[in-house]
C-alpha cells in the first residue's frame, strides 16, 4: 500500500514541475511590469519546479518510505528476526509539503499584485506624434499648398524677442531597395517540340536539314528551310545523346544513355541495325569516321569501343579511361580518335589497331567538347574548368588557351573553313571565337538557361540548343536569335 502511494505522489509531483517549468519558459521574456521582481518570481517558480521533479523522483524510486511496520509473523528477536527499515518520516514529510508550495506560488505568479499595471505603463517616453493625414484620392505633391502667415508689421518685429532657429529634423536613414527579378520573356512553343532539353545537334551534309536528340529520348529531324519537323526520327530507352548524318546522308546513327547505338534510316525512320554496348554502360558520346565507315563511343564507365558500321561488329573495346566519357571525337583521316574522362585526362588512339598513343592530364575537369582541326595535328578541347584548349598532338602541349565563359563548355563545334570556333556553355551563352587568335569575335545569350549544343548552319550562321527546349539560330556576327525550333509546351 505505501508502495502505491508513493507512486501516486511522484506522478503528481512530477505533473506540478512541469508545470512550473512550462511556465518559467513562457515568462522568460520578462514582459510586463515589475521586471526588477520579475527574476525573483520566475527563480522561485524555477526552484519549485526542480525540487517537485527530485521529490517525484525520491517517491518514485522508493528512497522515502513512511514508518516502518511489523509483520506479526516475524519474530523480533532471534535468528528468524528481520531488520525493517526505519523510514524518513521527517524527510518525507518535507517533500509531501512541496506541492503545496509549488501550487502556490503558481498561484500568486498569476494573481499577484504586481500584474496590475498603471495605464500609461506601456507607453513610451518618446512616443512619436502621428503624421499629418494626407487628403484621400491626393499623393503629397498634389495636396493643397497650405497658406503662409500675413507679414508681421515692423513694430511687432521690433518688440518680439529673437527667433531662436528651429531645431531641424532627423533626416531620415537611406533606403536601398532591391529591384524585383526580371521575368525571362516568355518562350515560343510548338507541339511537336522537344518536351526536355536539346543536348545535341547536328547538320545534314547539304546542310537542308537537322538532327536533334533530347533528354525527352527522342530522335527529331527538321526541315530547316521550311522550319517544320519531318518526323521523330527514333525514341531510345533512355536519355538520347547524341545523333550523327552519315555521309551519304540517307542514315544516320543515334545514341543513347541505354547503351544502344542504332542505325536508322532518314527517310522513314527504319531501324537498320543496333549495336549494344552490353556490359560497358551507357553511351556519353559518339563520333564517326569521314567515311562513314568507323564509329567510335565513349561510355559511362570508362570504356572506348571502335564499331565496325559496314559489318555491324565490334573491332576494338580499350579500357584505357579510369573515369567516365566525356568527350569523343575523330581525325580528319579517319585514322586516330581522342578520348576525355571527366576527371581531365586525354588520350589518343589509333583506330587501326585500338592501341593508346598518347595519354596526359589536359583539364582540371572534364573535357566536354573535342573537336580536331582540318590538320589532324591539333585539337580544341572545351572543359569543365570554364576554358577552352588548343593542343599540339606531337607534343601533346597546350598552344594556347581561350577563356571567356563563366560556366562549362559544354560542347565545340569548328567552321568548315577551320577558321571560326563555336563554343556552347552552361553559362547560357555560346560565343564565336577566331582560331587563329583566340580573340572572341560574337556572343549568343540565350538568357533562358545552359546551351548543351552548337552547329553550323550551310549558310553560316549559328545553331544553339539546351535548357529551354528550342533550337535557335543566330546571326553570325552576333545579335538576336530566331526560335527555329521551339520546345513543346511545358
Amino acid at each position: 500500500m505505501n508502495r502505491f502511494v508513493d507512486r501516486l505522489l511522484a506522478v503528481l509531483l512530477l505533473a506540478i514541475g512541469l508545470l512550473c517549468f512550462t511556465r518559467v519558459y513562457f515568462a522568460l521574456g520578462g514582459e510586463g511590469a515589475g521586471e526588477g521582481f520579475a527574476s525573483v518570481r520566475l527563480a522561485l517558480v524555477g526552484a519549485a519546479g526542480v525540487c517537485s521533479a527530485l521529490a517525484a523522483l525520491l517517491f518514485w524510486a522508493g528512497l522515502l518510505p513512511g514508518r516502518s511496520t511489523q509483520d506479526p509473523k516475524v519474530p523480533l528477536f532471534g535468528r528468524g528476526a528481520e531488520t525493517q527499515p526505519a523510514g524518513r518520516s521527517r524527510l518525507r514529510k518535507i517533500f509531501v509539503v512541496i506541492p503545496f508550495l509549488a501550487v502556490l506560488a503558481l498561484v500568486a505568479d498569476q494573481l499577484g499584485p504586481w500584474l496590475r499595471q498603471p495605464q500609461d505603463a506601456g507607453k513610451s517616453l518618446t512616443a512619436e506624434q502621428p503624421a499629418p493625414s494626407t487628403p484621400k484620392g491626393e499623393d503629397v505633391a498634389s495636396a493643397e499648398p497650405v497658406q503662409p502667415p500675413a507679414p508681421a508689421s515692423p513694430s511687432e518685429i521690433a518688440l518680439a524677442p529673437p527667433a531662436s532657429p528651429p531645431e531641424a529634423a532627423p533626416a531620415p536613414p537611406p533606403q536601398t531597395v532591391a529591384p524585383l527579378p526580371q521575368a525571362p520573356p516568355p518562350q515560343p512553343t510548338q507541339a511537336d517540340g522537344h518536351r526536355e532539353p536539346v543536348v545535341w545537334l547536328a547538320v545534314a551534309p547539304d546542310g537542308h536539314s537537322i538532327l536533334s536528340a533530347s533528354t525527352d529520348r527522342t530522335i527529331k529531324l527538321w526541315d530547316i528551310e521550311g522550319k517544320r519537323l519531318i518526323r521523330t526520327l527514333g525514341v531510345h530507352k533512355d536519355m538520347a545523346r547524341t545523333a550523327l548524318f552519315l555521309p551519304d546522308g540517307a542514315r544516320a546513327l543515334t545514341a543513347g544513355d541505354d547503351g544502344e547505338i542504332v542505325l536508322r534510316q532518314l527517310s522513314d525512320g527504319a531501324v537498320l541495325h543496333v549495336f549494344s554496348s552490353g556490359q560497358n554502360g551507357g553511351v556519353n558520346k559518339l563520333a564517326i569516321s569521314p567515311d562513314g565507315k568507323r564509329a567510335v563511343s565513349g561510355h559511362d564507365i570508362g570504356r572506348v569501343i571502335v564499331w565496325d558500321i559496314e559489318k555491324g561488329s565490334v573491332l576494338y573495346v580499350m579500357p584505357g579511361h579510369d573515369w567516365s566519357i566525356s568527350g569523343i571525337a575523330v581525325s580528319p583521316d579517319g585514322t586516330r580518335a581522342i578520348s576525355g574522362s571527366i576527371e581531365g585526362t586525354l588520350k589518343l588512339w589509333d583506330i587501326g589497331t585500338g592501341k593508346q598513343l598518347r595519354s596526359w592530364h589536359g583539364h582540371e575537369r572534364g573535357p566536354y567538347g573535342v573537336v580536331f582541326m582540318a590538320d589532324g595535328r591539333h585539337l580544341i578541347t572545351g572543359s569543365g574548368d570554364y576554358t577552352m584548349k588548343l593542343w599540339d598532338l606531337d607534343v601533346g602541349r597546350e598552344v594556347r588557351r581561350l577563356d571567356g565563359h563563366s560556366g562549362t563548355v559544354y560542347a565545340l563545334a569548328l567552321s568548315t573553313d577551320g577558321k571560326r570556333l563555336l563554343s556552347g556553355s552552361l553559362d547560357g551563352t555560346a560565343r564565336l571565337w577566331d582560331v587563329e587568335t583566340g580573340n572572341e569575335t560574337a556572343l549568343f545569350d540565350s538568357r533562358s538557361g545552359p546551351v548543351y549544343a552548337v552547329a553550323f548552319a550551310a549558310d553560316g550562321t549559328v545553331l544553339t540548343g539546351g535548357y529551354d527546349r528550342t533550337i535557335r539560330d543566330w546571326p553570325a556576327g552576333g545579335g538576336d536569335a530566331v526560335a527555329l525550333f521551339p520546345g513543346a509546351p511545358e
